[in-house]
């Protein structure tokens, strides 16, 4: 789970009784989120976003379709999401599974470069979490954006998600080597922007137990 947020220790008395200033310490996810967005497929040795064509979901349930739809778009001209979603399929609940996006991503594509990685233990192995930034730099080097079906339990939220367990659909669409961080495109708008940084470890921390396309 994350770290807490951003408090401010108690001053403590000095050997001459006098109050120490008080220090503050923040969370790496905080640090993370407040980074800034560069233009889309900026580059540099240690950055590499990818170009996308964002859509927010057009539904409440319709975050599966609305992240594919992003990874295509970094590769092809997409199709709509009502067609992804009748292809996943999606249903009023949601895309129950996130090996129902990997074809769809490969069909529209015409490759087999997508597989579905499952990551049932949380939290996750480290293994899983070697296999997971291997990925997403091999992934994003080579212009393929990771889909990712993420659980966020409200003491572990994306920036500005709701108070209360989240199910859904992001895409991973770029990444910093310098801190470890990922750049998601998220369709569900709860974040005040579109696109934010979230630490990898926090990424590492949504997924299970659910898996990632990539």
């Amino acid at each position: 789970m994350i770290a807490a947020a951003a408090v401010p220790l108690a001053a403590a008395p000095t050997a001459t009784g006098a109050a120490a200033p008080a220090t503050h310490t923040v969370s790496a996810e905080a640090v993370a989120a407040a980074k800034p967005v560069p233009k889309l497929g900026y580059s540099t040795q240690t950055v590499k976003t990818l170009n996308i064509d964002f859509q927010y979901q057009q539904t409440g349930y319709w975050c599966g379709p609305a992240a594919t739809r992003i990874a295509l778009s970094a590769r092809i001209s997409p199709p709509s999401q009502q067609q992804l979603a009748n292809e996943l399929p999606t249903t009023t609940n949601g895309t129950d599974w996130i090996g129902q996006v990997t074809p769809v991503l490969n069909n529209h594509l015409g490759t087999g470069w997508y597989e579905t990685k499952e990551m049932p233990n949380d939290p996750p192995t480290q293994a899983q979490r070697d296999l997971l930034w291997r990925d997403v730099v091999l992934d994003i080097d080579n212009n393929y954006p990771i889909v990712a079906n993420i659980v966020a339990p409200a003491s572990n939220h994306p920036p500005g998600y709701p108070n209360y367990t989240i199910y859904h659909y992001f895409t991973v669409i770029g990444y910093d080597d310098s801190d470890q961080t990922v750049l998601i495109a998220d369709p569900a708008g709860f974040a005040p922007t579109a696109t934010y940084w979230l630490t990898f470890n926090q990424l590492a921390t949504l997924i299970p137990p659910k898996g990632y396309s990539a």
